[in-house]
């Protein structure tokens, strides 16, 4: 309804339509991205028949790169926690580096899966043993315990909305789960205006570090101190929770960015 208010005709199309894309003039993924998917091949051809994409290709790909996320807040100088990217001749660093406990993660993890807490060193030589069967590199971080995360919701460099991800009851992470199912700690909706200005800053330049488009940035504040944990593409946008403060505006916002976006494509310059 949204993209229609803006100016769009709006149809939804599946994996079976990959050819159909150069029909359009813009395309908008809500379907979990992934590099290795075909919401990437997708994204990819998309942008090459010169659409407007949302999540575009690069976005796809740093933020399904924990490896490149951690160099890149480095770079940036934006604060995280303590953070090695390990491999296999480096595991005896590690604990002295980040510490005890310690949380190891795949470099394409998300959904709080591929993520591990190793409370002793050979908890970590365990964990990190059987990520390295899988893949060359992984990420240890500093453990940050806190009641909740923010999420900060960012589209083309202004922030959308923000959120308290409170914790499981009794679980370290945002989402337990338990074979297939997930169990979600609560979600809190906050106005920006309320946000401590500090995470809504963290939030924008963690944000710049991938792209312009559409991301959710994950922080925790611990005093006056916020840390950003990861940058997402493709955030999730619920009814009650992320929209309970802007409401339908939240959609027309993110439509209206895309539409922008045709209109500089079509007339030569601008971003897909």
């Amino acid at each position: 309804r949204a993209a229609e208010k803006v100016g769009f005709g709006v149809e939804t199309i599946g994996r079976d339509d990959f050819s159909r894309l150069p029909e359009f003039d813009a395309l908008f993924l809500r379907t979990t991205t992934y590099a290795n998917h075909y919401t990437f091949r997708f994204a990819q051809r998309a942008q090459a028949e010169g659409l407007a994409v949302i999540d575009d290709p690069q976005s796809i790909i740093r933020c399904g790169n924990k490896v490149f996320l951690a160099e890149a807040m480095v770079q940036a100088e934006i604060p995280t926690p303590r953070t090695v990217v390990g491999n296999r001749f480096n595991l005896t660093e590690i604990v002295k580096e980040v510490g005890l406990p310690c949380v190891l993660k795949y470099p394409d993890s998300a959904f709080s899966q591929g993520v591990h807490k190793c409370a002793s060193e050979e908890e970590l030589m365990e964990k990190a043993s059987g990520i390295l069967e899988a893949s060359d590199l992984f990420i240890a971080q500093e453990f940050m315990p806190t009641e909740f995360d923010w999420r900060v919701g960012v589209f083309e460099d202004e922030p959308l909305y923000a959120c308290r991800y409170h914790m499981v009851d009794k679980h370290w992470q945002i989402v337990r789960h338990h074979g297939q199912n997930a169990e979600y700690g609560k979600i809190e909706p906050v106005p920006l205006d309320l946000v401590p200005s500090g995470v809504v800053r963290t939030a924008l330049r963690a944000a710049r570090c991938v792209g312009h488009g559409l991301y959710g940035v994950d922080l925790k504040r611990i005093g006056r101190q916020t840390f950003v944990m990861e940058v997402n593409d493709n955030p999730n946008i619920d009814k009650s929770y992320e929209d309970a403060v802007l409401g339908d505006e939240l959609y027309r916002r993110i439509m209206q960015g895309l539409w922008e976006r045709v209109l500089a494509l079509k007339n030569g310059g601008g971003r897909g």
